[in-house]
């Protein structure tokens, strides 16, 4: 609203319509909003903060600075920034910006079973680092967030198949992230990682599955969470597998560095 405008509607002055306008855009630039969100990871930035970037259900991937968060009295209790915490937030929102703020956070749904479960909270550690390496768009995305949230859910409370779990996530992950190959008509011997197709015989270069692995891959590709208990998979071939997984995310995601955690799955289920 401009000033010529204020001055004719208020009767004010050159210097409170000023004063006024600046006030209101502040306003439009810190908006609150509440908003469900995903812990990914946390950043020490000095002594008593940290930095936790959180994928959002309204905002998309958003990182946020917290203050005071080893003080006794915090709000911000470090519990709250354990990796793959579903969180309720108030933020002060501001478009753009790189770092936001944020003003009170609260659990949605407590994770028990990964907090007090050794190998669900190794699974959740690689899930947490996939999402953070992967997850790059500061944009709202519901039927990700959907996602995210009921496979985190299901990782707390499931008892059959966990050894899969992890592979089926990178399978259905690369779905909304734009990658997923065609199991359900493509045929073929060979996965072809570079075009996400299948092949009867081997790709004219060296990003490729052998016919082993793209059988498994294939399987666990036609599996969701209620029923990946049934593939049975050996340790030789399921190192061979993430591995593969990995690479397949390499070519697709240009910024995708490799997940440092995989060391620690293929010794959980060695």
């Amino acid at each position: 609203m401009s000033e010529y405008i204020l001055s004719k509607l208020f009767g004010k002055t050159s210097a409170h319509c000023s004063i006024f306008c600046n006030f209101a855009t502040q306003i439009i630039e810190f908006m609150q909003e509440k908003t469900r969100g995903i812990v990914m990871g946390s950043l020490k930035y000095s002594d008593s903060s940290v930095i936790v970037t959180v994928y959002t259900q309204k905002f998309g991937r958003i990182s946020y600075m917290i203050y005071g968060v080893a003080k006794k009295k915090s709000a911000f209790r470090s519990a709250f920034l354990q990796p793959l915490t579903l969180v309720e937030l108030d933020v002060l929102h501001t478009p753009g910006k790189e770092i936001q703020k944020i003003k009170d956070v609260r659990t949605t749904i407590p994770l028990t079973g990964i907090s007090f479960h050794p190998v669900r909270n190794s699974i959740a550690l690689f899930v947490a680092e996939l999402m953070l390496k992967s997850l790059r768009i500061s944009e709202p995305d519901n039927m990700m967030y959907d996602f995210l949230e009921n496979a985190i859910q299901i990782l707390d409370c499931n008892e059959q198949g966990l050894s899969n779990f992890h592979l089926i996530f990178m399978i259905r992950l690369a779905r909304y992230l734009g990658f997923e190959p065609d199991t359900l008509t493509g045929t073929g011997e060979y996965f072809d990682m570079l075009n996400a197709t299948f092949c009867v015989s081997q790709p004219p270069h060296i990003h490729f599955m052998n016919t082993e692995s793209t059988k498994a891959f294939t399987e666990l590709a036609k599996c969701n969470f209620d029923n990946m208990h049934r593939v049975s998979i050996g340790r030789e071939l399921r190192y061979q597998l993430i591995n593969n997984l990995e690479h397949f995310y390499r070519l697709h995601l240009p910024d995708f560095k490799g997940i440092n955690s995989l060391g620690v799955l293929h010794e959980l289920f060695d």
